[in-house]
């Protein structure tokens, strides 16, 4: 797994606020691709910090699929460590207890505008190209579109109209008769959809829970931290 050279040309000079990115999912577990997908958004998109939010209570799948979040966490924190702008977060815990409804992108990214973000600050929402094309079943997904800038980690060679075909065209940006689409990114009417190709990962959560499952090594899929984690909790096995 690795992350070729970004060959685009990152964004303009800085104008003194830092460029936030919030990288949400389950992360069960977090693994090398992940971080594969952080760090080539962080070279390109220069950002100050990466936010990783683990959901407590994702909408798209029951909890009892999902390890504890307090183990998924512990875990995103270990393959955190050492990554100076890589943030652990607790943004999306269950803090009302065990009847706390679901974790909403739209809430999250509301929250660090409100409570983290100073003046010149931007929010950059940091997920996967299968993520994206399902953005229609989001909670107030228009909304959401509208509140920050997103970019859309894929594999080299994926096509950008497959984004452009999932936002409302009422949302997209007006171009004049005689200008060409932007390469590598969509204009929306107050943000940008950033297509970020140069990430090539075949490793998925799922294949590490299979190998898990398996008794089978996980060297080198997820990071060493995490892996001697999984091994010292006994985690996913007889799952």
């Amino acid at each position: 797994m690795s992350a070729a050279p970004a060959s685009r040309k990152r964004p303009g000079p800085r104008t003194g606020g830092r460029r936030i990115a919030l990288f949400g999912g389950t992360f069960d577990p977090i693994h090398e691709g992940h971080l594969a997908v952080a760090r080539a958004a962080e070279r390109r998109f220069r950002f100050d910090e990466v936010h990783f939010i683990p959901a407590a209570h994702p909408p798209h799948k029951p909890a009892s699929e999902l390890l504890p979040f307090a183990h998924r966490f512990a875990m995103v924190a270990l393959a955190c460590a050492g990554q100076a702008r890589f943030v652990p977060s607790l943004a999306e815990a269950n803090s009302n207890g065990p009847a706390a409804g679901a974790s909403y992108s739209v809430d999250t990214v509301r929250r660090f505008q409100r409570e983290i973000c100073r003046p010149g600050d931007q929010i950059y929402f940091l997920l996967g190209a299968d993520s994206f094309l399902e953005i229609e079943t989001w909670k107030e997904y228009e909304t959401l579109l509208g509140l920050c800038d997103f970019v859309v980690a894929s594999r080299p060679g994926f096509s950008g109209d497959a984004l452009r075909r999932v936002i409302p065209l009422r949302l997209l940006a007006k171009r004049s008769g005689d200008s060409r689409p932007d390469r590598g990114m969509i204009r929306l009417l107050r943000t940008t959809v950033h297509l970020l190709d140069t990430v090539a990962s075949r490793v998925s959560a799922t294949a590490v829970r299979r190998r898990l499952d398996h008794g089978r090594s996980v060297h080198g899929l997820v990071p060493r931290g995490v892996e001697e984690y999984i091994i010292k909790q006994a985690l996913y096995r007889d799952r």
